[in-house]
């Protein structure tokens, strides 16, 4: 299927062709829904944040349904999955439990497997990993092993595509091999340099995915899927150099290096935090070469190579054009319960000579590469802290440099509300002795004031931190003297953005 496709055909199926789709607001499943669409399905959305879906180009297409659910919730997931041709289980915990993930994985996939069967659901697609067979495999894909068997627990068959790296923009494992080979021109890695890794093009997995349902003979079988060139890590770190004009990087093999030294490294130089990093990096001593070509002769196609797909993830990049990021998934808690403790609040009113729209497109592009309008060295500083004690730091940046949408990761930041053009919060997910908000809300001003505020708009920025213990009181009162200096320089550069020309319209 071209990936360029209209992302939802003229024509659907019959209605009752509807397939559900956990994980949509994932890396994989929210790249999945389009293509689904396109092929004619009707989706079902399982998703535990209905709103970040909200903000998808396609959740509001024909043939969308959207569930607010969890896979826990048993009444609630065997009746979404009622009626349903097939689903799909596109669910990992790792990065929002951290230790004690693949627990977590086996129950909710043994929940999934008997609500597929109370609700007859003629088949599960669920998308694992490579890896040889053995005792010697890491703990990451020793839990895909083990969801398999979960799945496989009930009475409905499961089609397990198993992959190894995937290769497109915003990927997990993408991000790592460009971050290590934009910022090390010189690396000291461990053994795993040499390992070999069959990868594949994220537009291949989801070809796959989507073929298996008309495909009857992938029907409860377990199928390999990689692209057409198998390469060492150190091959691929070396092209990565080439399509980003990288002078090729020198790569020194120590043995000494351990798992765990090598996960605290990804952490501070790439975006991917300790607790990702370290099943990732764990796994990377695992050959994860495919060990038949079934799924090939079954689902035919052209293929890029691994050159093809590195330059085309770059490309998209560079273009802007990132459809999802590993950083859309994850749990978005909700917000802090402020009644019953000490809030500090922080606010400042400012009037800007623009309209609301003006100002709010000033506000979204707050963070990334753009920056924070003022003191961006003490941001760098903050976020350089905040990695070195395993916080998320700055590393993350932004989908787009001016668009956000609700579940947004913004460097150390996440978008909790959004209402154009009147509001965005962000809740800090730094590492901090406490809970803290950056609010922006916006109003047009009063008519009343005169003819000169006609157009005009009040900005009302308000950070909140409700704080922890004796180190929360003392983190306030520590960083509190530079709130002066870095918000009132941020209202003021949001107001000269904003009344920068040219004007945007309401």
């Amino acid at each position: 299927m071209d990936p360029s496709a209209p992302l939802i055909s003229p024509a659907l199926r019959d209605p009752t062709r509807t397939v559900l789709v956990t994980g949509a607001t994932g890396y994989v499943g929210g790249r999945l829904v389009p293509r689904l669409l396109a092929a004619g399905w009707r989706v079902r959305c399982l998703a535990r944040s209905s709103r970040k879906l909200e903000a998808r180009s396609w959740a509001g297409l024909p043939g969308v349904e959207i569930v607010h659910g969890d896979v826990n919730d048993a009444p609630r997931l065997v009746q979404a999955l009622r009626g349903c041709y097939a689903a799909y289980y596109l669910i990992h915990s790792m990065e929002t439990v951290g230790p004690g993930y693949a627990a977590r994985d086996r129950e909710l996939a043994r929940a999934f497997a008997h609500a597929a069967e109370q609700a007859q659901v003629p088949r599960i697609i669920y998308l694992g990993g490579l890896g040889e067979l053995g005792d010697n495999l890491s703990e990451h894909l020793s839990s895909r092993r083990e969801i398999e068997a979960c799945l496989a627990s009930g009475a409905v068959p499961v089609t397990v595509l198993r992959a190894a790296m995937i290769i497109g923009s915003g990927s997990a494992s993408f991000e790592i091999l460009r971050y290590l080979t934009e910022r090390l021109p010189v690396m000291i890695t461990p053994r795993w340099v040499a390992t070999q890794c069959q990868p594949i093009a994220v537009r291949e997995v989801l070809r796959y995915l989507v073929e298996c349902l008309d495909t009857p003979a992938t029907l409860g079988r377990t199928l390999d899927i990689g692209g057409p060139d198998v390469l060492t890590y150190h091959q691929l770190i070396q092209m990565m150099a080439g399509a980003l004009g990288l002078r090729p990087r020198l790569i020194v093999p120590v043995p000494l290096l351990t798992p765990r030294l090598s996960s605290l490294w990804i952490h501070l130089v790439t975006p991917v935090s300790y607790r990702m990093a370290r099943p990732l990096a764990d796994g990377l001593r695992n050959r994860v070469v495919c060990r038949n070509d079934d799924a090939r002769q079954m689902m035919p196609g052209t293929m890029l190579v691994a050159r093809e797909a590195v330059d085309l993830a770059v490309g998209r990049l560079r273009g802007l054009d990132v459809e999802t990021s590993w950083t859309d998934a994850g749990v978005i808690a909700g917000d802090p319960d402020w009644a019953g403790g000490k809030v500090f609040v922080d606010r400042r009113e400012l009037r800007i000579a623009a309209c609301p729209e003006a100002v709010f497109a000033a506000v979204c592009k707050v963070g990334g590469g753009h920056g924070y309008y003022a003191a961006d060295w003490l941001w760098r500083v903050r976020g350089l802290m905040d990695r070195i004690i395993g916080g998320p730091g700055l590393r993350r940046s932004r989908r787009h440099p001016e668009r956000l949408g609700y579940g947004d990761a913004l460097d150390f930041w996440r978008v909790t509300a959004i209402d154009p053009p009147h509001r965005l919060r962000l809740r800090a997910e730094m590492k901090l002795p406490g809970d803290a908000l950056l609010e922006f809300e916006i109003r047009a001003a009063d008519p009343l004031l005169g003819a000169a505020e006609a157009g005009s708009s009040v900005l009302v920025q308000t950070a909140r931190f409700k704080p922890r213990g004796l180190t929360g009181l003392m983190y306030w009162y520590a960083v509190k003297p530079l709130h002066e200096y870095v918000f009132r320089g941020m209202t003021n550069g949001i107001r000269r953005a904003a009344e920068k020309p040219p004007f945007p319209t309401p």
